[in-house]
């Protein structure tokens, strides 16, 4: 393990924060809400009902470009006299990069989010503000990078499950972070795509633990570890090859993380399945996996199951293709919102119509755990994405909601193909946070926010020390919908 801080800010809930806790605990979180019989029970989706942003062009505390939602956690939460409003932090990825990766120092935002009720039952526009953003660093408080590794990290000491960490050619951690926790005590667990690992942080934003997964989900090159996710930094060499030969595919680790406040238990899911697993092909690449672990010490994570997990599938013309998971939100009883997407397609980017965009249901509950069995090693539980006949899968089920329903995206002036301009929805939704709608009335009531990774896309762009013009200005969306719980 790594060193750890023994002084951690023991820091008592806010009045809001409180109300978050009494209010959702049992509503979402807590085991055992949703009979096993009842665990396909979809919620029901009462529409879009909110929407704001943030302008791309937008910059942080640090005075370097905003980058947008690769992840959500909650900070608190309540009722206002004609609405509601929170605070959220909202985590960015590795930096601006189209050639290769920078020496972007990796950071969390944080995020007010505000709107009214409209009594008409017309959408609210969401007032959102940017209130501040710490940067993330090691145990001796050095910055993290968002270069892509080219060595193994020991600077930091050892984490559970691996001999060192992805480490830059400058000596700094390498981190590519894209989905975030935040712990009852305030602390931080933060998932990453280069190890792929999970990393305990203070509040504060200081490493204090860090962890890998099974030999299965590490990248192996000619038998070797190897982290790079081939975006090399400037005069970086390519890796050879370019593709590890096992493990997480390059940019498709640990997308999604969740968190269950009841059992203590904290799960990550691949973006898609391992290179032996199918994951050479984007055809192939359904049977993702989920880990869980017990995370009542968040320091020491303990893994008690890991579960094969189907991604969903689209047509494109006559081809049919595998959307990649961005997000895991955790509802209790080994039930989860997953969202889902293709690429390429939104504003942005080349492509204008989206064809796949969705929050399912996922339920675990019943699908065979292969923790500890000869899957964890090199053997595939999916030689070339067909599945062991032995090994039952998670079930994938809805949708509970379409992110590209245009008679939605209406309701607050946007849409999901032509005209492709700044109201066409941009490309990478990669976040979500649930809260409750406090509603004495409908108290299974709850709103969805989903935001967009940006990818700092802006013409007016500044960060590690340059400028530079993406060709557009992507801004940061926060859509908002009202759910009701099964």
């Amino acid at each position: 393990m790594l060193p750890l801080l023994r002084a951690r800010a023991a820091r008592r809930p806010s009045a809001t924060c409180r109300i978050l806790v009494a209010g959702t605990a049992a509503l979402l979180l807590a085991g055992g809400l949703v009979p096993a019989a009842q665990a396909q029970s979809l919620p029901v989706n009462k529409g879009l009902v909110a929407m704001g942003r943030l302008p791309g062009s937008l910059r942080d505390s640090f005075g370097e470009t905003f980058g947008s939602g690769s992840g959500m956690a909650t900070i608190d939460w309540q009722k206002t006299p004609t609405g509601y409003a929170g605070s959220f932090l909202l985590l960015p990825d590795r930096g601006y990069n189209v050639e290769g990766t920078t020496d972007y120092s990796t950071r969390v935002n944080t995020l007010s989010v505000a709107f009214d009720m409209p009594e008409d039952g017309t959408a609210a526009q969401a007032a959102l503000k940017l209130d501040g953003t710490f940067l993330l660093t090691d145990t001796t408080g050095k910055p993290l990078t968002g270069l892509d590794p080219v060595t193994i990290n020991t600077a930091n000491g050892t984490p559970q499950g691996g001999p060192g960490l992805p480490g830059a050619v400058t000596g700094a951690v390498s981190l590519d972070p894209e989905a975030i926790v935040r712990l009852p005590d305030g602390s931080l667990m933060i998932s990453d795509e280069y190890g792929p690992a999970i990393y305990h942080f203070s509040a504060e934003g200081k490493m204090l633990s860090a962890t890998l997964p099974p030999q299965a989900f590490l990248p192996m090159r000619k038998g070797k570890l190897d982290f790079s996710s081939d975006n090399p930094g400037p005069g970086a060499p390519h890796p050879d090859p370019k593709d590890p030969d096992t493990g997480r595919q390059n940019n498709q680790g640990f997308e999604g993380m969740a968190y269950d406040p009841a059992t203590k238990q904290l799960t990550v899911v691949l973006q898609s399945a391992t290179r032996q697993d199918g994951g050479d092909r984007k055809s192939t690449r359904q049977d993702s996996r989920a880990l869980v672990y017990d995370a009542a010490d968040p320091d020491h994570l303990k893994l008690t199951a890991e579960y094969v997990v189907p991604l969903p599938v689209f047509k494109d013309d006559d081809k049919t293709l595998v959307a990649a998971q961005s997000e895991l939100t955790a509802l209790g009883d080994g039930r989860f919102l997953l969202l889902s997407r293709d690429s390429n397609n939104g504003w942005g980017v080349k492509g204008a119509t989206s064809l796949y965009r969705r929050v399912d249901l996922l339920d675990l509950n019943g699908a065979t755990n292969i923790a500890g069995t000869r899957f964890d090693g090199l053997e595939p539980v999916a030689p070339k994405g067909v599945l062991d006949a032995a090994v039952t899968p998670a079930r994938l089920a809805g949708p509970v909601v379409d992110i590209n329903d245009n008679a939605q995206l209406a309701r607050v002036g946007l849409h999901n193909g032509e005209p492709h301009d700044p109201t066409d929805l941009p490309e990478k939704w990669e976040s979500m946070a649930i809260v409750p709608a406090l509603d004495p009335a409908n108290p299974k009531d709850v709103f969805l926010l989903v935001a967009n990774d940006n990818d700092f896309l802006t013409k007016t762009g500044h960060q590690a020390g340059a400028d530079y013009d993406a060709g557009a200005d992507v801004d940061t969306l926060v859509l908002v919908y009202r759910l009701t719980l099964p």
